[in-house]
């Protein structure tokens, strides 16, 4: 059934255009549509209101979007700085001022607001194969710790603070490699190429004003190309081979050090304990001698003799010879009855030894009564023997 006929088969006048009459007049008109809409809002344009009074209800209507964009203006304009930023704020393009943390205002399109974070440590790696001075590669890492401390120098006094770290960064560390040797790199001088670093890229970047501070730089362990790699690790190892040698060395001469000071200190008392002994014992022969003088002023002779006889009886007293004189010859035959006698000691001393180890205990007294008849008998015969000479 079409849209125009009636249930009944009629047809039907009346159509969703709302024509009158039968007419065809198309779909409404669009400029109509806005200007009714408009007369709605109170904008002016209603078609049938006319006169002062759509003049003042299209008045009434602009102010009140002028206060709601003044009021979406004003809101707009509030932003929050993060406790470890800081705002850097642009008025027309331009540098105004720098805000801390915390909540603040803006007039939007005239100002603009950037942050920073000042707070925390950022950091990056430069690496890379670098020459040394000895004419070897090496590939070095470097491990760099920043700081933000003057953002507006850091957003605007060059292109790219962070990009230009990173290059003065690299130009500082291949400098000292440059003039590092390889051993140095690797080994004993990494501390130093680290300290030399530092100094030289802080050197670098100051005139810059990168509103950059450097908090640290670690030089990570350097290697040496695959192809001598080996030939490398050999040489730390004899180089931490050396470091252990030269603390076991030091080790050994602080243990030996006071030992030696003992014994000089001790050859010093010894030596001054001598001297002091010699100078007492000269000045006692003096002492004697000048006690002797009278009486060998007295009776030369006979004080000669004496000191002879006391000389002869000294040199004797110490000396280990024994002289027999053998009745009816001239000569004096030398026995060595003092050598014989020890060596019978040493076996009567070696037998009782044995002696002990075989007997009981029971036989404790029995073996020491033979020990002394042993011994009695030992000392009766040097004594028979010593008179006897």
């Amino acid at each position: 059934m079409a849209w125009n006929e009636s249930g009944n088969g009629q047809k039907n006048d009346r159509d969703p255009w709302k024509n009158q009459g039968g007419r065809d007049q198309g779909p409404p008109d669009l400029d109509e549509a806005v200007k009714n809409l408009l007369g709605k809002l109170g904008l002016g344009g209603g078609g049938s209101n006319k006169g002062g009074g759509s003049a003042s209800l299209g008045g009434k209507g602009l102010g009140i979007v002028l206060v709601l964009a003044v009021v979406v203006w004003f809101i707009a304009g509030f932003y929050t700085v993060k406790e470890a930023e800081r705002g850097v704020v642009l008025r027309f393009g331009q540098y105004h001022n720098l805000v801390e943390s915390g909540l603040h205002w803006r007039p939007v399109l005239i100002d603009s607001v950037q942050t920073v974070d000042v707070s925390n440590v950022q950091q990056f790696q430069s690496e890379g194969f670098m020459l040394t001075q000895d004419e070897n590669v090496v590939r070095v890492e470097l491990d760099v710790q920043y700081r933000i401390v003057n953002p507006r120098d850091y957003l605007y006094a060059v292109e790219n603070a962070d990009n230009s770290l990173v290059q003065a960064t690299d130009s500082a560390l291949r400098f000292v490699v440059g003039h590092s040797s390889m051993d140095e790199v690797l080994t004993v001088g990494r501390e130093n190429v680290r300290a030399q670093t530092l100094e030289l890229l802080e050197r670098i970047i100051e005139p810059y004003q990168l509103g950059i501070q450097v908090v640290d730089v670690n030089l990570l362990p350097a290697r040496p190309p695959e192809a001598v790699k080996d030939a490398f690790d050999d040489a730390i190892a004899a180089q931490e081979d050396e470091q252990r040698f030269i603390r076991e060395a030091e080790a050994y001469a602080r243990e030996i050090e006071p030992l030696a000071r003992g014994q000089v200190r001790r050859l010093l008392q010894e030596a001054q304990a001598y001297r002091e002994q010699t100078v007492l014992r000269a000045q006692g022969e003096v002492a004697r001698f000048n006690e002797l003088l009278p009486q060998y002023q007295a009776a030369p002779e006979v004080t000669r003799q004496r000191l002879y006889l006391e000389t002869l009886e000294a040199i004797y007293a110490n000396t280990a010879k024994v002289m027999v004189d053998v009745e009816g010859s001239n000569n004096m035959m030398y026995l060595p009855l003092d050598q014989i006698l020890q060596k019978q000691r040493e076996r009567i001393q070696q037998m009782q030894s044995n002696q002990e180890d075989r007997v009981t205990p029971l036989d404790t007294s029995s073996r020491s009564d033979s020990s002394r008849n042993s011994n009695q008998s030992g000392s009766s015969t040097g004594r028979t023997t010593s008179g006897r000479g």
